[in-house]
């Protein structure tokens, strides 16, 4: 063998060895020179970022991603086929903000098609408890076509450290929980997502957490479909976590009928939070707008008032983030 092949084949098994050189790596635990877990490959690459394409399987692990421009991908037919799975909780972590599944703190971040689950409350020996399986509090993260299940405490998509603008985009998502399961205090856009209601005494779909009237953050909903278990009860589209909680759905398709008002209050009988909200809700359709009431605090959205919410809008022209973490 030549010394120039020699070095050829030297530099071919360096990289082999060492997937953190490479842009896009992969997790397969059934193959040799791949990542066998999803946390050895996203420390591999949070140096520079990259791509992880992760092999159809179950992965029960506790992910953190703190480094920026991370994309973790399943590479199966659909997202059933990749689940990323942890059962953890607030009172085992010491925290809410603890337990979740996956935490990603880094700016930049991609997930799609693939599931993230906390299956705390699936055992019946764990008590109740919060029980996150995703944590979003890095900027410009795009969620897309990826099933996020869990029960209380399902989604949270916050601001970061110090006070740090998170905007997060999530497009045909199914996120499954029961109390407060889409919570945080973000600028979150949700498009054609599906919130499925778990079979609970009480759920509430949002639990938004704006926390001045001059913050400028919200979750909106354009063209998502709510559904519930049958076994669900006094079901509404959100309580307020903070005094200025702001969420607007827009063509909402509600396949599961509401509690009165729509939207409720954080206590009834104890808190009086409804009055500084920021609710909306614009041409509903479905089975559950029969009946259907809107409080007195929330607001019918007009096709002008409508306008300020569309996506555009929301993000001050500012959309190129999600165009990008879409490709990836």
């Amino acid at each position: 063998m030549t010394y120039r092949l020699i070095c050829a084949a030297l530099a071919a098994s360096v990289v082999l060895a060492s997937p953190a050189l490479a842009r896009t790596v992969h997790v397969d635990p059934a193959k040799a020179g791949a990542f066998h877990t999803v946390q050895s490959a996203i420390d591999a690459i949070a140096g520079e970022g990259g791509t992880i394409l992760i092999a159809p399987g179950s992965y029960r692990e506790k992910l953190t991603v703190a480094a920026d421009n991370v994309t973790l991908a399943g590479t199966g037919r659909k997202p059933d086929d990749v689940v990323l799975v942890y059962g953890d909780s607030a009172m085992n972590a010491g925290g809410t903000f603890k337990s979740a599944t996956l935490s990603v703190t880094g700016a930049g971040f991609t997930l799609r098609n693939l599931t993230v689950s906390n299956d705390w409350w699936l055992d019946p020996a764990h008590p109740p408890s919060q029980a996150v399986a995703v944590s979003l509090t890095g900027d410009a993260a795009v969620v897309s076509n990826v099933r996020m299940l869990g029960h209380q405490d399902t989604l949270f998509v916050n601001d970061g450290q110090g006070g740090r603008e998170t905007r997060a985009y999530f497009e045909n998502c199914y996120i499954a929980g029961h109390v407060d399961f889409v919570f945080g205090n973000a600028k979150a856009f949700f498009r054609k997502c599906q919130l499925h209601g778990e079979a609970h005494e009480s759920v509430m779909y949002t639990a938004q957490s704006r926390n001045a009237p001059d913050e400028d953050s919200a979750f909106v909903f354009e063209d998502c479909r709510l559904t519930a278990d049958k076994d669900a009860r006094n079901v509404s589209l959100g309580r307020p976590w903070r005094d200025y909680a702001s969420v607007v759905f827009l063509n909402p398709t509600l396949d599961t009928a509401l509690a009165p008002g729509a939207f409720t209050e954080w206590t009834p009988g104890k808190t009086n939070k409804l009055p500084t909200t920021r609710y909306a809700l614009y041409a509903p359709s479905g089975v559950g707008t029969s009946g259907l009431t809107l409080a007195k605090e929330a607001t019918w959205l007009d096709a002008e008032g409508v306008k300020g919410w569309r996506l555009e809008r929301f993000f001050g022209g500012d959309t190129g983030w999600i165009a990008r973490g879409l490709k990836r």
